[in-house]
C-alpha cells in the first residue's frame, strides 16, 4: 500500500467536502453503528481468540462503549456544529461574535491491542462528528481483531473518508513520517514519545492517551466487602490489561488483613476456586507479556494466587501484601492481575506517596469520610478520580477521559471527542455602519489623545470587581463618544 498516496487521496477528499456537512458525518456514523450491530458475533469471537475476553465482558468493555459515543453524537451534533455565540468587548459591543468549530482534517488514529475495539472506533466516532477524514491504525498485536477490521471497515465506510493501515512497527514508522492535521495515539508512554517527536517535524497537534500506576488509596470506614468486589472487577477484568486498572493499594495498615480477606473472598466469588477455568477470566495477550508480568511477582509477598501457565497464557488473580516502594512491582506499571498492597499508617503518608510519583490515569479513592475524600481530591494531581468503585467513570460521555504528564495529553469522550477533533475558530462579524464611531482609532492620534485616553480609562479592567456594562450604559457612551467627536470636529 503507498500510504502517501492514501493520505493525499484523503486530503483531497476532505477539501472536496466529503465530510462537510451534518448529512455526510450522521451517514457515516450510522455506518459505523451498523458494522457493530451486524457483526456483533464475528466481533466478539475475535477479542475472545486474542484475550479469551467472555462475551458479555466484551459487550459492555468494548461494543457498547462505542455505541455510547456514537449515540451520544447522533444526539447533540446539531448543537456541537452551531456557532457558539459569545459577548463583545466594549469597543465591539455593536458587533457579533462568535466561535466556529471547523474539522482538522487528515487524522491518524493509533490504537492498543488491550481494547482493540473500543479504543479504535470510540475516537473514530468522534474524528467523523467532528467531519475529518481519518486514517486507522490498529495493533497488529490483536491478530484476530485487526483481521477482522481489515476486511469490515472497508464494507461499512466510505473510502473517501476512512483507510485502514495494518501491519506492524514498520507501517507505523512509515505513516509517522507523513503529513496528519492530528494524531489520535493510545499506548505506552514510551511509543508516545516516538509520536510526538514525529508530530512535531510537521507541527501536528497529538492527543495521546496513555496510563500509569494508578493508586487506590483505602481508609479504615470502608464496607472492605462492598468496595473489594468493586476493586477485584476493576483490576482482573480482561486479565488486569486496562490502562484505568487499579495498579497499586494504599491501605491504612491496621486494616490490611480485613481487606486482603475481602479481596480474597470476591475473587473466589467471581472466578470460582481454580479462575484458570473460569469463562470469565482472560488471557494475557501474548508470550512476551507474560514473562514481563510473571517477573514482577515476588512469591514471598504472595497472599493469594500468583499461579501461571505459560502454555495457556493464564496468570491467576494474585495479591501481594506488605510490598515496599522498592519493590519492583512498583518500578512500571503492571498491566496484568497482579494487586500489590502498600501499608500507611495515616492519609497524608498515601498522598505524598501518590505525589512523589508521576501523575497517574486515574485516583481511586475508597471512604466514606467526606473530608478524607475531599482532602485527597485537592491534594493530588491525576487525569480522573473515581470515588468509592474503580473503571466506571471512564464510561461516562460527559466526563472528559484522558491523563495529565505522564500520563497523558489532551482528552475524549462525548463533546470532548468533538472537540479534540476540531479548530475552534474565533469570528467577529461587522457591519460598515457607525464609522463615526471608529474615528479615534484612526491617525492623526495627536488630534484626539484627549477622548482616546478617556476611552482607555473606561476600557482598563479592574482588578477589583466585575462591572457588566448593560445596553444602556453602552448607548449612554456611544453618545458621549459622538458628541465629543463632533464637538472636537467644530474646532
Amino acid at each position: 500500500m503507498d500510504l502517501s498516496k492514501v493520505v493525499n487521496e484523503l486530503r483531497q477528499n476532505f477539501k472536496n467536502g466529503v465530510m462537510q456537512g451534518i448529512e455526510s458525518r450522521l451517514h457515516q456514523l450510522q455506518r459505523l453503528n451498523d458494522l457493530l450491530d451486524e457483526n456483533e458475533e464475528l466481533i466478539l469471537e475475535a477479542l475472545y481468540k486474542d484475550l479469551h475476553k467472555c462475551k458479555l465482558e466484551s459487550n459492555v468493555m468494548e461494543l457498547l462503549q462505542v455505541r455510547k459515543e456514537i449515540g451520544h453524537c447522533f444526539q447533540n451534533l446539531d448543537e456541537w456544529m452551531s456557532p457558539t455565540k459569545v459577548s463583545p468587548d466594549l469597543l465591539n459591543v455593536l458587533n457579533h461574535c462568535e466561535i466556529r468549530a471547523e474539522p482538522k482534517g487528515v487524522v491518524l488514529i493509533i490504537s492498543p491491542w488491550n481494547y482493540p475495539v473500543n479504543l479504535l472506533l470510540s475516537p473514530l466516532a468522534g474524528a467523523l462528528a467532528a467531519g475529518n477524514v481519518v486514517v486507522l491504525k490498529p495493533s497488529e498485536v490483536a491478530p484476530n481483531v485487526c483481521k477482522v477490521f481489515e476486511s469490515l471497515i472497508p464494507r461499512y465506510l466510505d473510502e473517501k473518508c476512512v483507510q485502514l493501515v495494518s501491519g506492524g512497527v514498520l507501517e507505523t514508522t512509515a505513516l509517522l513520517k507523513l503529513r496528519f492535521d492530528h494524531i489520535f495515539f493510545t499506548g505506552a508512554p514510551s511509543v508516545a514519545k516516538i509520536v510526538m517527536r514525529a508530530a512535531s517535524e510537521h507541527l501536528t497537534p497529538v492527543t495521546l492517551e496513555l496510563g500509569g500506576k494508578c493508586p487506590a488509596i483505602i481508609d479504615e470506614t470502608c464496607d472492605f466487602d462492598t468496595i473489594s468486589k468493586r476493586i477485584v472487577w476493576g483490576k482482573f477484568c480482561n486479565s488486569g490489561q486496562t490502562c484505568l486498572a487499579v495498579d497499586y493499594i494504599l491501605c491504612i495498615k491496621k486494616c490490611q488483613d480485613a481487606l486482603v480477606n475481602s479481596l480474597k473472598k470476591a475473587i473466589v466469588k467471581f472466578y470460582g476456586e481454580d479462575p484458570k477455568g473460569s469463562k470469565s477470566y482472560g488471557r494475557i495477550i501474548n508470550e512476551r507479556h507474560f514473562e514481563r508480568v510473571c517477573n514482577l511477582i515476588n512469591s514471598s509477598k504472595v497472599v493469594f494466587g500468583g499461579n501461571f501457565d505459560k502454555s495457556n497464557l493464564y496468570i491467576s488473580p494474585t495479591i501481594l501484601s506488605n510490598v515496599t516502594a522498592d519493590d519492583s512491582i512498583m518500578s512500571e506499571e503492571i498491566f496484568g492481575p497482579l494487586l500489590p498492597i502498600l501499608c500507611i499508617d495515616k492519609i497524608d503518608e498515601a498522598i505524598d506517596f501518590v505525589n512523589s510519583r508521576e501523575k497517574p490515569l486515574a485516583l481511586y479513592v475508597f471512604s466514606t469520610n467526606s473530608s478524607v475524600v475531599e482532602k485527597i481530591l485537592k491534594q493530588t494531581s491525576s487525569g480522573g478520580v473515581c470515588v468509592n468503585d474503580a473503571l466506571v467513570h471512564g464510561a461516562v460521555p460527559n466526563l472528559p477521559f484522558g491523563g495529565i504528564g505522564q500520563s497523558g495529553m489532551g482528552a475524549y469522550h462525548g463533546k470532548e471527542s468533538f472537540d479534540v477533533f476540531s479548530h475552534k475558530k474565533s469570528c467577529l462579524l461587522k457591519n460598515q455602519k457607525f464609522e463615526f464611531m471608529n474615528d479615534i482609532r484612526y491617525p492623526p492620534y495627536d488630534e484626539n489623545w484627549f477622548v482616546i485616553r478617556w476611552v482607555q480609562s473606561l476600557l482598563r479592567p479592574s482588578l477589583k470587581r466585575r462591572f457588566r456594562f448593560n445596553l444602556f450604559h453602552v448607548s449612554l457612551l456611544a453618545l458621549i463618544v459622538a458628541c465629543i467627536l463632533k464637538a472636537l470636529a467644530m474646532f
